[in-house]
Parts: structure tokens; C-alpha cells; sequence
């Protein structure tokens, strides 16, 4: 399974990251005129090597309209003598200005929002009512783009993510002088296994960091077994007592753990509307699947079965999300082993557009798959069928 791992050991910011995966390919130049080429209305990056206690890592510098971005890290502005921005205004931005997939900009505008959301709940306002400095605006458009784009191109099946260490003391602000990790970046952090260590003073985790590694994340832990095959490093404007930077593994995560955690329970008392929501919740926080079983209980109840499978890593969540969002009191475990394919993932160009096509091998078989999603846009955009679509494409490749 293609992997990226990235360790927060000094924390973790928008142009560290950046750096990090830009480091990760063979042109690096390439990458950067990409990047450059994206269209963010005055936004210039550019990469320089920098040396951290003997290690040569990246830099990225952002410039906004010939100004280089500083170091107040994107926290919300409220100073009236500078212009503001709304969600409103960063959406048009990305959708009308920016070029990249649409699915790059779905996750450019998702990662966006985990901030706007954090920002909101901290000054007890609505997402709406959030405004944000332009350049700092501009500046976090600019590094989430890069690391949207960055993660899509790299192809990665899964990401990891280290506990994140996020500095101690203070960090001043538009609001005053706030404590660290400040409140937004604490708010977006939950859930979340962060740590901090004496010798380290100041802010090493911002809001635009800390929104891009748990949209991200698969899950958090350390160092999975994996067979590295690229390094990246990349590093920040700050200097700290200890050497600070981002530093990201590229390769394949071995399938030695081919375990998976069953957990089932019955309930009776939860409405469909209910159950559809937990059900999607335990997906979206990273259950490998969901169902439900019809069943009958005691006294002759009409009941469902509801079956969560998933890693062993998120077994814990799991259980806590269970109890969150369900009425059960209790529930059973049954750790089983799997059989898998190996997985990959190629891009084929039809009529000019790109199809993504899922490959699997493994114990003699070899299958293809066309990535569903992608038949669904080439579906509604030629106004026609997913069969016509799959059929067409099938053809070409034939041919």
C-alpha cells in the first residue's frame, strides 16, 4: 500500500509540509513552476536548500504580490486598516481562479473550512461571519493548494500522521498574546494525540498545520512498518533551540498486520435517520465498512444489527464514536485476519480526459477497475450513462 507518513516531531506549518513533499520529487524545479503555474491570483513560490544541524532541507517562500509572507502563521485578523475576506470570497477564489481538478479544490475548500470552523467556535461567530486578513488569507490559500495538489499527484493510498508536538508558551496574535497552542489551533487538534516538551518555546503547530494533517490523516500514530523509498525535509522561518522541520516518508506499508476488529451490537431504539448518521460518521472517521442486519430481539422487537468493521489502530476510536452516536450499552469484538490484493492505481487519458483505473494482483488473479467517481463526472458531463461511459472507455483500451 502506497504510504505517506508525516512526522510532526517539531510540529507542523502550511510551507513546512509544502517544502516536505516537494522534496519527495525527483525535479523539484518541475514541481515548483507547477505550483507557480496553479493560477493563485499574486502568489509566487519559490524553493530554497537550507541547512538544519548538517541535514539539507527544503524552504518555501511564498510571496504575495511581491510581499513575503510572515511569520503570524494565518491566524484570524480582526486590524480594520487592512482589507478582509470572507468564505465567500476565498470560495471564488479557488473555484474561479485556481487551476487545478475539481477534487483538488474540493479539498482546498474542506481543509479551509476546518479553520473558518475553529476560528468561529473560538469567537463564538458563525463560519459566515468569519473574516480573514487578506495576506494571511492569501497565504494560507497558497500553502493549502500546494499540499492539496502535492498529495493528490503523489498518488498515496494512505496517510499517517506522528502524535504532533505543538510548542509551549505563548504566541502573539491579532487578538493579543495567546497561549500555545493557540485557541484555534487547539480546537481543531481534538481528538488528536499532541505532546509538548520543555526545551521548545513557541508556536510549532499553526491552524493552517494543524487543518491540513487531520483532513488528511488516516490515522495517527508512530512510524508504521513501512519500506521507504523518498525522504522529504522541509523546514520553517523560525529558529527554535532544537533543529525544526517537517520531515515526510514516501513507500510502501508492509502487509505484515493483515488483522482487522469486528465490533456488532443490537439496538431497537435508534430511528433510520439515527442510525443513517452514525453510520456515516463511523465512515468518515476512517471505518473500513458499515452495515446493518435486520434482526428480531427479545419480546419479539424488530431490531437491527449493526456490524463496524476496521484497523486494529482504530479500534479505540471506534468503540468511543459507538458510544458517542448509538443507544447500545455494549458490544462484542472479534479480531479476524484478511486475505488482500495488492492495489495500485494508474491514470489513462480518454478524449483528453484523465480515468483513473484500479489495478489488483495477488494469488494468481489480476482484476482492473475504473474508479467510480470518475465515471460519475465523465457520466454527467457528457449527459449520458455510467454502463455507455464504462463501455467506451473499455474500448479504447482495447484499441
Amino acid at each position: 500500500m502506497k504510504t505517506l507518513f508525516i512526522e510532526c516531531g517539531m510540529g507542523v506549518a502550511g510551507d513546512m509540509l509544502t517544502a516536505a513533499l516537494v522534496n519527495l520529487f525527483d525535479d523539484e524545479e518541475k514541481i515548483v513552476k507547477e505550483l507557480n503555474d496553479l493560477g493563485i491570483p499574486g502568489v509566487t513560490y519559490s524553493l530554497k536548500k537550507i541547512t538544519k544541524a548538517g541535514i539539507l532541507t527544503n524552504g518555501m517562500t511564498v510571496e504575495i504580490n511581491g510581499e513575503v509572507e510572515g511569520n503570524h502563521h494565518h491566524h484570524e485578523d480582526h486590524d480594520h486598516d487592512h482589507h478582509h475576506s470572507s468564505m465567500a470570497d476565498i470560495e471564488h477564489i479557488v473555484r474561479d481562479h485556481i487551476k487545478v481538478s475539481d477534487e483538488v479544490k474540493d479539498e482546498v475548500m474542506k481543509v479551509y473550512r476546518i479553520i473558518a470552523e475553529a476560528e468561529s467556535s473560538v469567537h463564538n461567530t458563525t463560519v459566515e461571519e468569519v473574516h480573514f486578513h487578506e495576506v494571511g488569507m492569501m497565504d494560507a490559500i497558497a500553502d493549502i493548494t500546494a499540499v492539496c495538489y502535492l498529495i493528490h499527484k503523489l498518488g498515496v493510498e494512505e496517510i499517517v500522521v506522528s502524535p504532533i508536538h505543538v510548542g509551549r508558551g505563548f504566541v502573539k496574535c491579532a487578538h493579543g498574546i495567546l497561549p500555545v497552542p493557540a485557541p484555534a489551533t487547539a480546537y481543531i487538534l481534538k481528538d488528536v494525540p499532541i505532546y509538548s516538551r520543555e526545551e521548545v518555546e513557541g508556536e510549532l503547530c499553526t491552524p493552517t498545520g494543524a487543518a491540513l494533517v487531520t483532513h488528511f490523516a488516516s490515522y495517527f500514530k508512530t512510524l508504521p512498518t513501512m519500506k521507504i523509498n523518498k525522504i522529504g525535509y522541509g523546514t520553517g522561518k523560525i529558529e527554535f533551540a532544537i533543529p525544526s522541520f517537517v520531515r515526510c516518508f514516501l513507500g510502501e506499508k508492509a502487509e505484515t498486520e493483515r488483522f482487522v476488529v469486528e465490533l456488532s451490537f443490537n439496538v431497537d431504539d435508534m430511528t433510520g435517520e439515527e442510525i443513517g448518521y452514525a453510520t456515516q460518521t463511523l465512515l468518515t472517521h476512517g471505518a473500513s465498512e458499515v452495515y446493518t442486519t435486520p434482526i428480531n430481539m427479545k419480546k419479539n422487537r424488530p431490531g437491527i444489527l449493526i456490524t463496524v468493521i476496521c484497523s486494529e489502530e482504530k479500534r479505540d476510536e471506534m468503540v468511543q464514536l459507538i458510544f458517542k452516536h448509538t443507544t447500545t450499552v455494549g458490544m462484542r469484538e472479534c479480531r479476524m485476519s484478511r486475505h488482500v490484493l495488492d492495489r495500485d492505481i494508474k491514470e489513462i487519458e480518454v478524449d483528453g480526459k484523465k480515468i483513473r483505473i484500479k489495478s489488483t494482483s495477488g494469488y494468481g488473479v489480476e482484476k482492473e477497475k475504473i474508479e467510480y467517481e470518475d465515471l460519475v463526472k465523465l457520466a454527467e458531463a457528457e449527459e449520458s450513462d455510467i454502463y455507455s461511459i464504462r463501455n467506451t472507455i473499455l474500448k479504447h483500451r482495447k484499441s
